[in-house]
């Protein structure tokens, strides 16, 4: 005779995941993977990627043109993913890469201010911005307020407006 087996589940709390956070989660593997393959090489090499990925990676930009080779590849490095620990790791690292160029467009925007902080309020200006930033000439400096001023006075092209522009992100950016 066969003995039953007393086998209790003793108070575990069983978690319920339902199919569409399951299929929301894949879908977010997927889309991480597609968004580290669309990087440059240069770029993921400054992603916490394992041996296994890098190798993924490499594989994919090979068989980009393929499109179904590709679309299945990506969805291998989806499933690398799933297994990977390091996964918000890696997605913070891809923010950040990925958030630079609003970084660049703020800086930009930054330079724009202090040029048109120059062209009205002149040696002032010029005075504070050379205490901040002593890699400029002030002569220079001086010499593109006054062309910039003087074509915005005369309505002609913006050739020194764009100078000082050039000359105020080339000091500032290094």
């Amino acid at each position: 005779m066969a003995k039953k087996s007393e086998n209790h589940i003793e108070d575990e709390e069983i978690i319920y995941v339902s199919k569409s956070e399951l299929k929301r989660d894949a879908q977010q593997y997927q889309q991480l993977g597609i968004d580290i393959a669309e990087l440059g090489k240069k770029q993921r090499e400054k992603l916490p990627l394992s041996h296994e990925l890098v190798e993924a990676m490499a594989l994919a930009d090979k068989i980009r043109g393929k499109h179904d080779a590709y679309r299945r590849h990506m969805n291998y490095i989806a499933k690398v993913l799933r297994t990977t620990d390091n996964v918000e790791d890696l997605q913070k690292s891809l923010d950040t890469l990925l958030n630079k160029n609003n970084q660049a467009e703020v800086l930009l925007n930054q330079i724009e201010r202090i040029r048109e902080e120059l062209l009205s309020q002149g040696d002032s200006k010029i005075n504070e911005l050379l205490e901040l930033h002593s890699s400029m000439e002030r002569q220079k400096l001086r010499q593109l307020v006054r062309q910039a001023n003087k074509e915005v006075k005369a309505e002609k092209p913006a050739k020194g407006y764009k100078e000082l522009f050039q000359y105020l992100k080339e000091a500032i950016l290094d």
